[in-house]
């Protein structure tokens, strides 16, 4: 296909994207559509950093522009790209380009590795898997064929009695897409039963199971089968950031969620998430968002008033 007019059926298709997300998300806010892995975004200002963990999913952007961000590695994404993350992973993610004329939308689609790893079996073609473990979290560059199965997926949601029967395989379509895309061996090595992304992935489900329990973690490379060292390099290799670390991390964001959204006092937020000593809770928070735990809240709650886009 011509350069030009594939960038024309693009452009056509990002409209056409955008059209859909404003119907079924009018509002500003995070929206639950009737395809339980869908949800729509729709911001018109932008937005503070905001945390949460990222299960494995596809976010693309139709208007606007974010970043998320994992340890100190930031990434952008907009509409000529879409961000995937294989793993969960602590991200904090940036609305930078939203107004009330030209609003930020997006969608977020869930996925399951296994999915991934039927539809690598269906195809039947040697996959290139890299031998050491990738990061949890690619960007790529956005293809038609991937849009307009996107476009195809979002046009059920105009039809609800068509959805349990066709969207899994416009998923599925999506996926496949994804899988094709100039990263794909990246995402496929999550799914590989046995490969050290797999394994890595399987730890980490464990970590956000337990994220208030102290780990032990010469047993979480064991219930994994890697040797001590190994599992430290390959976790950091897909987290940018090493066990302890991480579960730092998410229970630090766990801790932040409670006292913003649920009025818990820092006290029993530090309890409820796994610390024994309410002062070490507040110095490594103060160290992790460079505010005591009560006036960070405060101040995020003077900043994100009415604000809930999270992807």
């Amino acid at each position: 296909m011509d350069t030009n007019i594939e960038s024309l059926r693009i452009e056509q298709a990002l409209q056409q994207l955008a059209l859909l997300i404003r119907r079924h998300a009018p509002s500003s806010g995070t929206h639950q559509t009737a395809v339980p892995s869908l949800a729509l975004m729709h911001a018109t200002q932008l937005s503070e950093p905001l945390e949460s963990v990222y299960k494995p999913s596809i976010c693309v952007v139709a208007q606007g522009a974010k970043t998320a961000t994992l340890a100190d590695e930031t990434y952008r994404y907009d509409p000529s790209t879409y961000l995937v993350t294989s793993v969960e992973l602590p991200i904090i993610g940036k609305i930078i380009e939203a107004s009330p004329e030209i609003p930020y939308l997006s969608l977020k689609l869930s996925f399951d590795a296994d999915v991934i790893l039927d539809i690598v079996k269906e195809t039947n073609r040697p996959v290139f898997v890299p031998a050491e473990a990738s990061r949890g979290i690619t960007v790529n560059g956005t293809s038609l064929p991937l849009l307009d199965a996107i476009v195809r997926l979002l046009q059920l949601l105009n039809a609800p009695e068509d959805v349990p029967i066709l969207a899994p395989l416009v998923i599925r379509e999506i996926l496949y897409r994804v899988l094709q895309g100039e990263q794909g061996a990246l995402i496929h090595q999550f799914a590989i039963i046995g490969s050290h992304a797999h394994n890595i992935a399987q730890a980490i489900q464990l970590i956000n199971r337990q994220y208030n329990r102290p780990i032990v973690i010469e047993q979480l490379a064991k219930s994994v089968n890697l040797s001590t060292s190994a599992f430290h390099k390959h976790f950091k290799r897909i987290t940018a950031m090493s066990p302890l670390q991480y579960q730092k991390t998410v229970r630090l964001q766990e801790a932040r969620r409670l006292m913003l959204t649920e009025a818990v006092q820092a006290s029993d937020a530090a309890f409820r998430v796994g610390y024994e000593s309410p002062s070490q809770f507040s110095r490594e928070y103060a160290r992790m968002y460079g505010r005591p735990p009560m006036l960070d809240v405060q101040e995020l709650r003077g900043s994100t008033a009415g604000s809930n886009v999270l992807y």
